[in-house]
């Protein structure tokens, strides 16, 4: 479930809006979104994957709320790890982080040609 947006990192593009297929997160000009359906989130990751500031964090229980404390959260290392481990957009190309199912086009390309 989506737990924190860190204002101070959000970039305020609002691709997490976009890509949220539950309408949790509602945008405001110039400042980070909010989360204002928590409860809706259906803990599919879009958002934490298409945030390239790596300023969302959502937990892996879909069924509860965890509140975090950005401090720690920051410290830990947390923010931005989803992404880096599922080889997403800037990760792609690094060999170790490679991962398929998220490009999944490179394979429809692949299946497509004779």
């Amino acid at each position: 479930m989506i737990e924190l947006i860190v204002e101070s990192r959000c970039t305020a593009c609002n691709i997490c809006v976009e890509v949220c297929p539950r309408d949790v997160l509602i945008s405001r000009e110039e400042s980070a979104p909010v989360i204002a359906y928590q409860a809706d989130c259906q803990t599919c990751f879009l958002c934490e994957l298409y945030c390239r500031a790596d300023a969302i964090y959502v937990h892996p229980d879909a069924s509860n709320a965890h509140p975090q404390d950005k401090s720690i959260l920051e410290a830990s290392g947390l923010l931005g790890e989803y992404r880096r481990n599922s080889g997403w957009d800037e990760w792609a190309e690094h060999k170790d982080l490679q991962n398929q199912h998220w490009r999944m086009e490179d394979v429809f390309k692949r299946a497509r040609s004779p």
